[in-house]
């Protein structure tokens, strides 16, 4: 505890007799200083001892008395020091009147007590406050250290919540809570997500105090990591600001966490390495060779049926940055979902886009389609015209095993062609096979065979010699049924029939032939939608 006036009064060396405020000696003194000015204010910082003999100050005038007490309170002046038998044998009335109106706790100090004494007890105090902050901050730091070995983060916060009689809380780089303590906290931690979220846009290192009315306590928060990108976050929450010694403790739980993440990141990028040879050698159809390298690391997700996840910046991305953190923010969310869980989750960054296996039915399959989903509803927000350059695109297979891993990624990559052509985020392979192909005639390409096929019979047409193309999707329809077609027509038989064999010698194809009628038909499917 920092020196008080309380601890000066019963400084049995120093002989202070309290002779106003006796109800304010608790509080801290954060030195003390002699002037004689009469207006000693411009040269104080706050929570000073003022020592006086009053060589300068008219001390028995009261109303002087009660403007210099008014401005040393103003000040933060916590309490005066009047020294008897110089200037004064005794207090004057006037300035104890003034102290007790105020209040200002006013100490008498004995002729026998050099103002120098008072000064070094205060020193001293201070010092030895300091020195046990700093002992107990050394303390704290080998007792974090020790919960951190033995027992990982989950030690380390509990250390750290005692040591800063609070709470703390360890958010991953989703910016989910990972771990709390004590187990109450981690509610209250849950509701600083936004707060994390923000935080983790700005460089590491990066800290912020969240508090006010609607906050039970004051909360710091703490970025952890060295790279651009923070890997995870720390909250820490007090009743009031930290002292010295609970801010060494904060202070060792950031380096120890920041330790913690960087060793994570290497051995997650040595892992990331080998679950990219586990990939290559389950694509090219060796899911034996793939388990014996993924050994216990991605076992259990060979074992059971995985989705396959392909995600690709768009063009206008891959020139910016925007892209790739795109890429980066999805892969965090799968990692982060999958260890919440304690499922197995394999990801492998591929240039400009991303490969990733997911446990079928697992959280990391249903944290992607979420993020797709929110990411999709952003596409809506006044916003979004400012951040068109800054979108991925999603692949989904169907549920499949190491054998089929190579037909899953190729379903993915299907899954994502669409996605691309149709505007979405993400696109499930399962979707493609319950829906319909005609949604998928709208490409450019299949447009353009389609206009190629079928420009002969427009020609024709337009010449006023027939209506060849309205009796050929009639005829195909009808599956090829003369006289249900020509009813729809509302002409004879023969008179399709004629225009049929006109539309076999202008195309030179047979519509005997089932694949020339499936062309055709498509052809008219992709090219009714511009007519």
């Amino acid at each position: 505890m920092p020196p008080t006036l309380a601890s000066l009064v019963h400084h049995s060396a120093l002989k202070l007799t309290v002779r106003a405020g006796a109800d304010r000696l608790d509080v801290p003194v954060r030195w003390a200083h002699v002037s004689e000015l009469a207006d000693p204010v411009p040269y104080m910082e706050g929570g000073e001892l003022l020592l006086i003999t009053a060589l300068k100050l008219d001390a028995e005038d009261p109303e002087a008395m009660r403007r210099y007490v008014r401005r040393l309170a103003g000040a933060g002046v916590v309490g005066l020091g009047f020294a008897v038998g110089v200037n004064y044998e005794e207090i004057p009335k006037a300035l104890v009147d003034a102290c007790a109106d105020e209040p200002l706790p006013l100490l008498e100090v004995p002729r026998r007590t050099p103002f120098l004494a008072i000064s070094k007890a205060v020193s001293a105090a201070i010092a030895a406050d300091q020195y046990r902050a700093v002992t107990a901050g050394f303390a704290a730091q080998r007792e974090l250290t020790k919960q951190a070995l033995n027992s990982g983060p989950e030690g380390l916060l509990t250390a750290l919540a005692a040591q800063v009689d609070g709470w703390a809380a360890l958010y991953d780089a989703s910016g989910t809570v990972v771990a709390a303590a004590p187990d109450w906290a981690g509610r209250r931690a849950a509701r600083l997500t936004g707060e994390v979220e923000r935080l983790r846009e700005r460089p590491a290192p990066a800290s912020s105090v969240v508090g006010g009315p609607e906050h039970e306590d004051r909360v710091e928060l703490h970025s952890l990591g060295t790279g651009r990108r923070p890997r995870a976050a720390l909250a820490v929450g007090t009743a009031a600001a930290p002292g010295t010694a609970e801010r060494y403790a904060v202070h060792s739980a950031i380096a120890l966490l920041t330790l913690t993440t960087e060793r994570s990141r290497s051995l997650h990028a040595a892992e990331q390495r080998i679950g990219t040879a586990v990939l290559r050698m389950l694509l090219a159809g060796e899911p034996d060779h793939a388990r014996a390298v993924a050994g216990d690391l991605y076992g259990g997700l060979l074992d059971a049926p995985f989705r396959m996840i392909v995600a690709d910046s768009l063009p206008g991305a891959r020139a910016t940055a925007t892209g790739g953190d795109r890429l980066g923010t999805l892969a965090e969310a799968l990692e982060s979902a999958a260890a919440r869980s304690g499922e197995a989750v394999l990801v492998v960054p591929e240039g400009e886009r991303l490969v990733a296996l997911a446990a079928d039915g697992g959280a990391a399959v249903a944290a992607c389609v979420a993020w797709a989903a929110d990411l999709e509803a952003a596409r809506t927000s006044p916003e979004r015209a400012a951040t068109e350059e800054d979108e991925i695109v999603v692949g989904l297979s169907a549920p499949a095993g190491p054998i089929a891993a190579a037909a899953a990624y190729k379903q993915a990559e299907q899954s994502l062609s669409v996605a691309r052509r149709r505007g979405r985020v993400l696109v499930e392979h399962e979707q493609l096979a319950a829906g319909s192909v005609l949604p998928l005639l709208a490409d450019d390409a299949v447009k353009a065979f389609a206009d190629g096929l079928l420009r002969p019979l427009y020609e024709h047409d337009a010449t006023g010699r027939g209506d060849l193309v309205a009796s050929l999707r009639a005829w195909l329809s009808r599956h090829g049924q003369w006289d249900a077609a020509a009813a729809d027509l509302g002409v004879h038989r023969h008179t399709l029939r004629y225009r049929m064999r006109r539309v076999e010698e202008i195309l030179g194809r047979s519509l005997d032939d089932p694949d020339v009628r499936m062309e055709l038909w498509l052809a008219l499917k992709a090219t009714s939608t511009d007519q």
